[in-house]
């Protein structure tokens, strides 16, 4: 068998949604305290690790047919190890790579609401039990023929859910599964009043928003199976994050009277966000006006961490649920016809909007209930939470023995006073 134009895109666009989790640690790193930075890095990277070798050998048989649990999840034994792909279909095994580098960007995620104070060990008992027990279900539910497709239950009575790279399987799954851990962990010491609780590195932020941005491309069109289909999205994924990094920064200035890199950097994501499940749906001009609401939401919803008391570090509740809700909302608006089904503003009806709010909701529902019994189980057990000697000392010597800066004698803790530590 030839490697095609269409394999070679394939292979592509996998190793740019892959890179994007080493850009979500540049990404996160950046926004912790310097004494957490590597760790905050490592939670991204040893879920590449993790996830990847869980989606060979269970994960994808996970969330495709044959169903373990009909309309709910697949059976991990109908492929283990991807064996029967090997010999069967062996065509379907870059299908198999696309589909890991997703599952690995979804647990990365969460590790941003639990920053500066969760074990190592803990993590790595979470990721396992958080990606068979959640995210393979949902992805089957999904996109594998399940519960939210056109013949499961919900999507025959509602009609079939949108969600053409993401925001119910990744965004909003792993918003909810923030949220949850960050009640469970509780607040860091000092939250909310400690002014040290701050980013020590903004260009290492936005160097991971631009890694993230590039890699989104592939995130998005990876799936394409068109050229007009492709175009769209490849403008779509400029235009939001472009407008929406505009709507936070404006609403920066107009509330503070400053625009900040973290603003900026944290409306391209947001902007990301919004679009992964509406990118193949709506034309640029709405896009454009996602990206703007969803930056403007998203800087709002940051704050509301302060003020209900719930303690989402590095934001994943106010970027990823959020703006993952708005972009799945708004394809019952603006989804063009031409792309299937229309939204209300293009004589669709409700019908899809319905569609669009029940999927969000169940999918919240069965996501908060997973993490919170498989975070009780890790909490309960092992514990998921540092001393809080070690916390004040650095969770990167803490749990890793190693540290971000390391200077001459005498140097290092005089650099470490001037970014707050």
């Amino acid at each position: 068998m030839e490697l095609s134009a269409e394999n070679v895109w394939s292979i592509v666009a996998s190793a740019m949604v892959l890179l994007m989790t080493p850009g979500l640690a540049f990404f996160y790193s950046g926004m912790t305290r310097a004494k957490a930075a590597l760790n905050m890095m490592m939670m991204s990277f040893i879920a590449m690790g993790l996830v990847g070798v869980i989606w060979v050998l269970w994960g994808y048989s996970m969330s495709i047919e044959p169903a373990l649990i009909p309309e709910i999840v697949g059976s991990p034994f109908s492929n283990f190890g991807v064996m029967q792909l090997l010999h069967d279909s062996p065509e379907q095994l870059l299908t198999v790579g696309f589909s890991s580098t997703f599952a690995i960007i979804a647990v990365a995620i969460i590790s941003g609401s639990v920053a500066d104070r969760a074990k190592f060990s803990a993590w790595i008992a979470f990721v396992p039990l958080w990606i068979t027990l959640v995210y393979c279900p949902l992805a089957f539910m999904v996109w594998g023929g399940g519960l939210f497709s056109d013949e499961g239950l919900i999507g025959s009575v509602f009609g079939e859910a949108i969600d053409f790279a993401g925001g119910l399987v990744i965004h909003i799954n792993a918003g909810v599964a923030g949220l949850v851990l960050a009640v469970i962990l509780g607040a860091r010491q000092g939250f909310g009043k400690d002014p040290n609780h701050r980013p020590h590195n903004l260009p290492f932020v936005m160097l991971g928003a631009a890694v993230l941005w590039f890699g989104w491309f592939g995130f998005n069109a990876g799936a394409a199976d068109s050229v007009v289909q492709a175009g769209l999205i490849w403008i779509n994924t400029l235009v939001t994050p472009g407008a929406a990094m505009l709507g936070w920064t404006a609403l920066e200035r107009f509330r503070d009277g400053h625009a900040t890199s973290l603003g900026g950097a944290s409306g391209i994501v947001a902007g990301l966000v919004a679009i992964t499940p509406a990118c193949a749906n709506i034309a640029p001009i709405w896009a454009i006006v996602l990206g703007l609401i969803s930056g403007v939401a998203s800087a709002y919803a940051v704050g509301l961490k302060y003020k209900w008391g719930y303690d989402d570090s590095l934001d994943v509740v106010g970027v990823h649920l959020v703006s993952g809700i708005i972009g799945t909302l708004a394809l019952g608006f603006v989804a063009t016809p031409d792309t299937g089904q229309a939204g209300l503003f293009y004589g669709g009806g409700f019908g899809l909007l319905v569609t669009q709010t029940v999927a969000t909701i169940l999918s919240m529902i069965f996501s908060a209930v997973m993490t919170l019994a498989i975070a009780y189980l890790v909490h309960r057990t092992i514990g998921f939470r540092v001393s809080e000697k070690q916390e004040i000392q650095g969770i990167d010597l803490a749990q890793h023995a190693e540290t971000a800066y390391s200077f001459a004698s005498g140097t290092s803790g005089n650099f470490l006073k001037s970014l707050g530590e």
